[in-house]
């Protein structure tokens, strides 16, 4: 399958921003569907993951604020990202892996997207 994200952008800190990730290739219902990040000198981090049965879950630093979601019909997963804070500062990468579960984890995924970057200002 490959993976395609886009949505990054500037913003100033409390604003919002939604991520897309198409998908191609295979029949994306069946595959779980994660979002990661990579701040600078950090490493990948976990941010939000959704079953191919809309189960979901948050790292803490984002719940309440970030809500994933997914459009079986058009094969694209979200991240709504609000109360945006310096700190998500970052390349943001989407992922999928054919799984009834939703991994938290980078290495459970089998393909990645290229990544956008997110930066907000505070």
């Amino acid at each position: 399958v490959q993976l395609q994200a886009s949505g990054g952008g500037l913003v100033q800190a409390g604003g919002s921003l939604r991520l897309s990730c198409a998908a191609s290739g295979r029949t994306f219902s069946r595959y779980a569907m994660g979002w990661f990040r990579q701040g600078p000198g950090k490493e990948r981090e976990f941010v939000a993951a959704i079953s191919r049965y809309g189960d979901t879950s948050y790292a803490d630093s984002v719940k309440g604020r970030f809500t994933i979601s997914r459009d079986h019909a058009k094969n694209t997963g979200y991240l709504q990202m609000n109360s945006l804070k310096a700190e998500d500062t970052a390349v943001y990468y989407c992922a999928a892996v054919e799984t009834f579960t939703r991994p938290t984890t980078a290495m459970a995924y089998d393909y990645w997207g290229q990544g956008t970057q997110v930066t907000v200002s505070s």
